[in-house]
């Protein structure tokens, strides 16, 4: 793996990707925060050697370097999920890829259905933990150049990118919730047994990615912050219909909050 990794990096070097602070994901729907950045190279998933191609609706499916919050960032359009038919190797390549590119940090964004009965739609969710019902992406034989074979999740999520989170929300009046993630297979919305279930096992949102993202972040010592932005209900008695497209739509309306967030945190590096 490790040439791949220094084949794609070299790759984007020579495009100009040089130097970034910090690493962005963009979930479903939340592709909008690229349009705060400035000074922009953007190249296709498609053209990228080694990488992937996004495959879903609201995953735009570029690789994007610029300005943003007053630092250099690299930010994913779109990325990969097993349900798209991508096996572990394909989802930790872009990953891995960001950290040789010289990322310090890894933020991350999904939507997520909420089971916490606290939760509302629209809300935003600080991951502080996870529950990984995902085939784990560090299985096979283990590179030691990257990452140790057993890496400890302790600590999954940075404490001190948290408490900075908490203290930008509250500094923009911004509702923020902390939790639990749970990631399933998907494709499928889960079952309302399947919400009562996670709820049970300690989820507070479900969703179907994230965790791989943060088990090889980890695995190479990348400090990791994330967020869920709540665009459905799994709690009982509000459990409504689902789409996706009706998940994209209420990220929308969520995203400018998040970015707010994203972009006083990177200011902070």
């Amino acid at each position: 793996m490790l040439e791949r990794i220094n084949e794609t990096t070299k790759f984007l070097k020579d495009k100009g990707f040089i130097n970034p602070d910090a690493g962005i994901v963009l979930g479903t729907g939340l592709g909008g925060l690229t349009a705060k950045m400035e000074n922009c190279i953007e190249v296709d998933y498609k053209d990228i050697p080694n990488f992937p191609v996004s495959t879903v609706e609201g995953h735009a499916g570029k690789l994007i370097f610029g300005d943003f919050g007053n630092k250099k960032i690299v930010a994913m359009k779109g990325r990969f999920h097993y349900y798209e038919g991508y096996g572990s190797e394909q989802v930790a390549l872009p990953i891995r890829v960001l950290k040789y590119l010289g990322i310090k940090c890894l933020f991350l964004s999904n939507a997520a259905g909420g089971v916490n009965p606290d939760f509302r739609i629209g809300d935003i969710m600080i991951i502080t933990d996870h529950i990984n019902l995902l085939p784990n992406p560090l299985i096979g034989q283990n590179d030691d150049r990257i990452g140790a074979r057993f890496p400890d999740m302790g600590e999954a999520y940075d404490k001190y990118l948290i408490k900075r989170a908490l203290l930008i929300a509250q500094d923009h009046k911004i509702r923020v919730h902390k939790g639990v993630y749970l990631s399933t297979s998907g494709p499928t919305f889960e079952t309302p047994a399947e919400y009562k279930y996670f709820r049970i096992i300690g989820a507070d949102a479900v969703g179907m990615s994230t965790t791989p993202e943060v088990i090889i972040a980890r695995h190479m010592n990348l400090p990791v912050f994330a967020v869920s932005i709540i665009t459905d209900l799994g709690v009982e008695d509000k459990i409504a219909y689902t789409t996706h497209q009706s998940v994209l739509d209420e990220a929308a309306k969520t995203e400018e909050r998040m970015t707010s967030i994203m972009t006083d945190m990177i200011s902070a590096l």
